[in-house]
């Protein structure tokens, strides 16, 4: 009872926090909006694939809201359909990025010696490599799908993570309360995932609310450059290839996607800024 009540506390004031970070509301606005959108999308009715020739290249309009593109497909639905992908995109590669950091860093901050030598020797090697043109490189042999750009964006970005959590770790493992456990018999792995890590866990999610709009800007970049979502799937960054063939006639083709990635972006940056803010001990109301 004194633990449940302990955390409905917490989770009292860290809303009452975050209820007065007006930056963190407006992100959590912006990321709602981009929920509707996704969700807007499967009720649309409207196939965002339809071409229609003699439709190309209309301006926006009370028919066409965003515009129309060089075959005559509502930017506006395509929009719609991007958000889903984008949601799709930063939700799992951040699922697996932080459940890689998570398992790796734990057992490093935990076991401590080699271990901890052995992680953190892997996790300084994969940071010698640009994310980004590793991607590149390892997305070159392989076909340029939504589920391959992913998971390679999830095994090329858990680095951070890993390091936040072994640091957490090894702030934690000494506490009193761990030491009690400890001495009552507990496992490792009870030690570890009941005792530990849920205490380690703030950082993490201040970690994933922005990595989230690191992947979303990492599937924009990959598709903008022809080796992401392939069409005829809709996506922002692929919405904008179309838009540099055809920006001097028809400009909403890449300022409506290119909007809608910046937007995005910034709120999940504004969401994660006040999600650490409101989970840091050291600030008060």
């Amino acid at each position: 009872m004194k633990s449940q009540s302990r955390r409905s506390f917490l989770l009292d004031v860290i809303w009452q926090r975050l209820r007065h970070n007006r930056m963190a509301l407006v992100g959590a606005g912006i990321v709602l909006v981009m929920f509707l959108m996704a969700a807007a999308a499967s009720v649309s009715g409207v196939d965002p694939a339809a071409i229609d020739i003699k439709q190309s290249l209309l301006p926006p309009s009370m028919a066409h809201p965003f515009g129309t593109d060089d075959l005559g497909r509502e930017v506006f639905v395509r929009m719609l359909y991007g958000a889903r992908i984008s949601l799709l995109v930063g939700f799992v590669a951040v699922g697996i990025s932080t459940i890689i950091g998570i398992i790796l860093g734990s057992l490093a901050g935990y076991y401590g010696r080699w271990v901890d030598t052995l992680v953190m020797r892997f996790v300084d090697i994969m940071l010698c490599f640009p994310t980004f043109f590793l991607i590149l490189a390892v997305i070159a042999f392989l076909d340029p799908s939504i589920w391959n750009i992913m998971i390679v964006i999830g095994l090329t970005s858990w680095m951070g993570v890993a390091r936040l959590i072994r640091a957490e770790f090894l702030s934690l493992r000494q506490r009193d309360f761990v030491l009690a456990a400890q001495a009552l018999g507990a496992s490792d792995l009870r030690l570890i995932f009941r005792h530990i890590l849920p205490n380690a866990m703030s950082p993490v999610l201040v970690s994933a609310t922005l990595g989230v709009a690191g992947a979303i800007l990492t599937e924009s970049a990959l598709s903008f450059l022809g080796i992401g979502v392939q069409p005829p799937t809709p996506s922002w960054g692929n919405m904008l290839i179309v838009g540099k063939q055809t920006l001097g006639s028809a400009w909403w083709l890449s300022v409506f996607p290119g909007l809608a990635i910046l937007i995005t972006v910034l709120g999940y940056n504004l969401l994660g800024e006040g999600v650490r803010d409101a989970l840091d001990p050291r600030l008060k109301e």
